[in-house]
């Protein structure tokens, strides 16, 4: 007997696992009420907290006034952390310091949740989301949770639905937040809306010292922290720490009194965390003594408005009868271009507000 025939005497396994299919089947069978949500969150269920954080990802309207249920359900129990912003260009080495920050704080018996905002291809819409392959270590804390997400084609390198995440993470119980952005350019000033205290990474001997990472960004960034400060790049993060300390000079200072600090740092040596750590909770001191926190806290919960205004009537919009039946055919006559985008617009917005 040949090795083919004796192949075909061996019964194989099937490739796919039988079970997957039913597993399937039973996850979408499962619904949640937002009382389920909410008292699954407030309970620090993390599978629950990512469903819910997934609720609000969804661009799905019949998802819009459940998601919104469940952030004003746990609104009041929010409020609670430091909501601190990280940002900086690719290659700056942001999940590696993050993961490093992330134990430092996770070592003082902190609850640590990361909101990782990854870029979306404009093609596919699709993300890699692979901040949580990239923090193994942290992935693995008992005290940290890591949520990725995508940016979704939303500007200012957070995702659409951060403010409402950083909510849901906080009833958690987690009492530290750290939102990474995107991390594609000087754009990126979104999250200092959202967040206490911002941190700009950078790197010594790149050519971005005061061109590549422009004035909109660093004028927003509480701490700028020189990374890779290590090695061969020592001598060049301190020539850099020492161009930047000058460049923020000409600065106006921000509404909390201070300029920012340049510090320099290596997360792969755990040099430079603590004083990181130091300075940001003296920062939050000082801010809370002055009423400097509570009122930038209370201009946020005023820009939430103005965005869920924006989102609702979005969903709202596109989930209108009158829209539907004749948006295709609107697309099809600027395909076509027998109608200008402007008059368009006009156009379903008429419909919408049934003007006509």
């Amino acid at each position: 007997m040949n090795a083919w025939n004796m192949n075909e005497a061996i019964s194989q396994p099937p490739s796919i696992n039988p079970d997957i299919k039913k597993r399937f089947t039973a996850a979408k069978r499962k619904t949640y009420s937002s009382a389920d949500y909410i008292s699954g969150i407030l309970a620090g269920n993390r599978i629950i907290l990512s469903q819910a954080i997934t609720l609000l990802e969804s661009s799905q309207p019949r998802h819009y006034d459940l998601a919104q249920q469940v952030v004003e359900g746990c609104l009041p129990y929010s409020s609670h952390s430091i909501r601190i912003g990280i940002s900086g260009i690719p290659g700056v080495g942001k999940s590696t310091f993050i993961e490093t920050f992330g134990k430092f704080i996770t070592g003082k018996g902190k609850k640590l949740a990361v909101l990782a905002i990854d870029p979306s291809s404009t093609r596919t819409h699709g993300s890699i989301l692979g901040d949580k392959t990239r923090m193994e270590n942290l992935s693995n804390d008992p005290y940290a949770f890591i949520r990725p997400s995508p940016a979704a084609g939303t500007l200012g390198g957070v995702a659409r639905n951060t403010r409402e995440a950083i909510i849901l993470c906080e009833a958690a119980g987690f009492d530290t937040i750290i939102v990474e952005t995107v991390g594609v350019g000087q754009s990126e000033t979104e999250v200092a809306s959202i967040v206490d205290l911002f941190i700009l990474l950078v790197i010594g001997g790149a050519g971005d010292e005061l061109q590549g990472i422009k004035r909109g960004i660093m004028e927003n960034a509480d701490l700028i922290v020189i990374n890779k400060a290590d090695g061969n790049n020592l001598h060049v993060a301190e020539e850099s720490a020492s161009e930047y300390r000058n460049a923020i000079r000409l600065f106006p200072p921000q509404e909390s009194g201070w300029l920012p600090k340049v510090i320099t740092c290596s997360a792969v040596e755990r040099r430079g965390i603590a004083e990181i750590w130091q300075y940001l909770t003296e920062c939050i001191s000082l801010a809370k003594e002055s009423g400097v926190f509570e009122d930038k806290r209370k201009k946020q919960a005023v820009k939430r408005m103005h965005t869920t205004i924006i989102n609702n009537l979005k969903y709202s919009f596109y989930a209108n009868d009158e829209v539907i039946k004749i948006l295709a055919d609107v697309e099809d006559q600027l395909r076509e271009g027998t109608i200008t985008s402007y008059k368009a617009a006009i156009h379903l917005l008429n419909k919408y507000f049934k003007k006509y």
